[in-house]
């Protein structure tokens, strides 16, 4: 396990994760996320290439739909 800060709280999650597998351990759809480590957004087809280490700081931002109707 490593310790990292998640939206701002501090977490154990088991180490070996990219930013992929770390999305599903979170339990968080892909689809509707942006994802910035350590304060760069990294792109999707860059996620299963970006490992986490320990003390990474990662900011998980839910797109959310609406508008006016």
């Amino acid at each position: 396990m490593i310790s990292v800060e998640v939206n701002g709280q501090r977490q154990e999650i088991p180490s070996g994760l990219n930013i992929r597998t770390l999305l599903d351990f979170l339990g968080v759809d892909p689809q509707r996320v942006a994802v910035e480590l350590n304060r760069a957004i990294i792109r999707k087809t860059e996620w299963e290439a970006t490992m986490l280490a320990a003390n990474d700081q990662i900011e998980v931002v839910m797109f959310v739909g609406g508008g006016r109707g």
